[in-house]
């Protein structure tokens, strides 16, 4: 009998991983870096482990449902610090702060897997992401970091399905970056712009929203929230909870983006030729 395409290509993932050896994986808990450290720990069993960087980037939320993910199906996990809110580069926060992070993170797996005998370090970019302006992908290529994903030639939504079949429960997790996507270019990163970031967007999924960003514009906070959940946004009710929430974070402004939720927003002031120079 015949296999579906999708897979094929989940059995072209098992055959890129199988001859890994003992291998890192970062793990953030979104739908691609668990399916891959779900692959990873089918394939190669407690050869494998995830990693998730110990930032203030990542959302307190996030590490409870990565520890409870990597719980529920025994695959090895740990934690590993990360130090680039001490590199003034990644501080500046210039179209390049992806990168500083990513390099931060791949420089620490790899001091991990030279000392431990860990042969290989994977992340979970997908085929979908390589039209994207990702300068992390930049840093991943210098650390020589794997993309099995890429290599079968998943995409996202391949990936969500699979993960599906699986039983995983990241299948339809919205896509979330790290915190310090939203603070816009220029702006300077600090711990307590994202954490303050973390509590808004806390509060937003406490109403109920699903799908959401919190942009920090100095004293004007930007509220992105998904179009098909926007109708319930846009309430004097909900305007006055907003209100109360942000007000109460320090924002002197309050504002809903009208455009509703979209990835890479902040990329929209780049320059197109930057973003071509630097894809």
């Amino acid at each position: 009998m015949n296999m579906e395409p999708v897979e094929e290509k989940q059995q072209r993932l098992f055959s890129v991983l199988r001859p890994m050896g003992r291998v890192l994986v970062a793990f953030s808990g979104g739908t691609d870096s668990a399916y891959l450290a779900w692959a990873a720990r089918q394939v190669l069993g407690a050869e494998a482990l995830a990693m998730t960087a110990d930032s203030a980037s990542l959302p307190e939320s996030h590490k409870r449902d990565a520890e409870a993910f990597v719980k529920r199906f025994d695959i090895a996990h740990e934690y590993i610090h990360t130090h680039e809110f001490e590199n003034a580069d990644y501080l500046r926060n210039d179209a390049n702060r992806c990168f500083h992070c990513k390099d931060e993170l791949f420089k620490r797996m790899t001091e991990v897997g030279r000392e431990r005998g860990f042969e290989h370090i994977l992340y979970g970019v997908n085929r979908d992401d390589l039209g994207d302006y990702r300068p992390g992908q930049a840093a991943a290529s210098r650390h020589r970091v794997a993309a099995p994903l890429v290599d079968a030639d998943l995409t996202k939504n391949e990936i969500r399905e699979l993960s599906r079949r699986a039983g995983l429960p990241t299948w339809d997790r919205p896509a979330s970056a790290c915190l310090s996507s939203r603070i816009p270019y220029g702006t300077p990163v600090t711990i307590q712009n994202v954490k303050t970031v973390e509590t808004g967007e806390e509060e937003l999924k406490a109403l109920g929203f699903r799908q959401f960003r919190v942009r920090f514009h100095g004293d004007v906070v930007r509220v992105e929230i998904a179009r098909e959940e926007l109708p319930r946004a846009l309430s004097m009710e909900m305007a006055a909870r907003f209100t109360a929430i942000f007000r109460g974070l320090g924002f002197r402004y309050v504002t809903l983006d009208l455009e509703g939720y979209r990835q890479g927003s902040l990329n929209e002031v780049l320059p197109a030729a930057q973003l071509i120079a630097r894809a």
